[in-house]
């Protein structure tokens, strides 16, 4: 999704306050409700919150390192099926090895 968005702002020609503008106004119920609030912590007074920002809030409160962690091993245990080993993964966030029979 902010893959998507991000091509889009390439093609556009977005600033950094006009990235989280638009990339903002797509946000649904739940993360949109987050936002609101992040918004006000972050840039109190109308404060212009860049793209860089935003993302990393975004990612931090949606995609979190264990989250992430997780969703690595359901897709590797997807893609592995039936086929037995140990397999292990090495996240770049934190260098921690995750190690699954």
């Amino acid at each position: 999704w902010l893959e998507e968005l991000e091509i889009i702002f390439e093609a556009m020609e977005c600033s950094e306050e006009g990235k989280t503008t638009f990339g903002t106004y797509v946000l649904r119920e739940e993360a949109n409700v987050w936002w609101k609030n992040a918004k006000m912590r972050l840039g109190p007074g109308g404060v212009a919150i860049p793209w860089a920002m935003f993302k990393r809030e975004f990612l931090a409160k949606y995609f979190s390192v264990d989250v992430k962690n997780k969703k690595v091993v359901e897709f590797m245990e997807l893609k592995q099926g039936n086929m037995s080993g140990r397999m292990e993964i090495e996240t770049p966030a934190n260098g921690s090895v995750i190690t699954r029979q």
